[in-house]
């Protein structure tokens, strides 16, 4: 093909590209206005996440490529947000500083559109939530390799919040400085649980650099941009906001490092079809009562997906006694698991439900 055989093909290519911004454009207010007469229709609350985790499933199995299906949640996310935003702008609590993968969990749940505030701690979290400051809280709870966030499970035992969604953020881990020469370095800041994820590679490439835990990987970045000798480990958020280089990329020493963080609310999720739903309980004090918990479960058909174990702290008389933090598959409101609640509930001395909502994407 000549030079200028292409240069007609570019020409037409740009063209019905413009033609079809054009058209998604129209597309996009036409979706837009749909979204303000649903809320006109609706009163109070109108973010629905089974709803939103309907339309964002429905579009991962119909989508036809090239464009891969994380691309197209996030496009749609983004999406559902700003349409949402022009009638009910959302404001979200985190568990901060700014930079955080909290803060990263936060948008990929909700898009860009709503305010974000951090807070220092996850009780400041739960509190914004309780007093009304804010919408929605977002925590972590887990990680696939330093395990639960204590905190996190402690609040959920008292406070009146529920869970009404689940985000699963995969955890990469960047090594990055003022300094672009790894040489220089002569300090290292990072959050306790990241040295921990990232023990086996400093091991092998820094190991002689003093390391320093600090509250945060926000923190951590921020002490590095104030001297350029020093580094720390964090997410791609906190390089480009103090402005950092990413001097190695993906250090994490397991590939698959996932964190798994709670959206809470003063409600939790309708049913979506693809479910979970969280709840707490003791055990009575006697032999085989931790396998009297499962039975339930296990004569319902119920399919058990976390069970951890945590002290009662108040909930019962023994200072070794526990509770026990367990997840299953489905929502609380379908027949097998609201029976299997139900037995369960005769049996314990103590059960609260946290909520259903909807499985976070794998």
């Amino acid at each position: 093909m000549s030079k200028a055989d292409e240069q007609k093909e570019l020409s037409g290519l740009r063209e019905r590209i413009d033609a079809l911004d054009d058209e998604v454009l129209r597309l996009l207010s036409q979706r837009a206005q749909y979204a303000h007469r649903i809320g006109e229709i609706k009163h109070g609350n109108l973010y629905r996440p089974e709803r939103e985790a309907q339309v964002l499933r429905r579009i991962a199995e119909t989508n036809p490529g090239p464009l891969p299906e994380g691309a197209v949640r996030t496009i749609f996310r983004e999406i559902m947000s700003s349409c949402l935003a022009l009638e009910q702008p959302l404001k979200i609590a985190y568990f901060g500083p700014a930079g955080t993968f909290t803060e990263s969990a936060a948008k990929k749940h909700f898009g860009s559109a709503p305010s974000f505030t951090p807070f220092i701690t996850i009780d400041d979290v739960f509190r914004s939530v309780e007093s009304g400051n804010a919408d929605y809280g977002v925590v972590p709870v887990e990680n696939s390799t330093e395990g639960a966030v204590g905190r996190t499970l402690d609040l959920l035992m008292t406070s009146p919040l529920m869970i009404c969604g689940e985000v699963g953020l995969r955890i990469h881990q960047n090594l990055m400085s003022k300094s672009a020469a790894v040489e220089r370095l002569q300090k290292l800041y990072s959050h306790a649980q990241s040295l921990a994820q990232c023990h086996e590679w400093l091991n092998r490439n820094l190991p002689n650099v003093p390391r320093v835990p600090v509250a945060s990987n926000a923190e951590a970045a921020r002490m590095a941009a104030l001297d350029p000798e020093s580094c720390a480990i964090a997410g791609e958020a906190a390089a480009k906001l103090y402005e950092l280089n990413i001097l190695a990329a993906n250090i994490e020493d397991d590939p698959n490092n996932t964190t798994r963080f709670l959206v809470l609310a003063k409600h939790d999720s309708g049913p979506s079809g693809s479910d979970k739903t969280s709840f707490v309980c003791s055990a009575q004090n006697k032999p085989g009562a931790v396998h009297d918990l499962l039975t339930p479960l296990k004569a319902h058909g119920v399919s058990m997906s976390k069970f951890e174990s945590r002290p009662a702290r108040g909930f019962g008389e023994s200072r070794w006694a526990y509770v026990f933090f367990i997840d299953v598959d489905g929502h609380r409101q379908d027949p097998v698991v609201a029976r299997a609640l139900e037995d369960l509930r005769g049996q314990v001395g103590f059960l609260k439900e946290l909520g259903s909502y909807p499985k976070a994407p794998l």
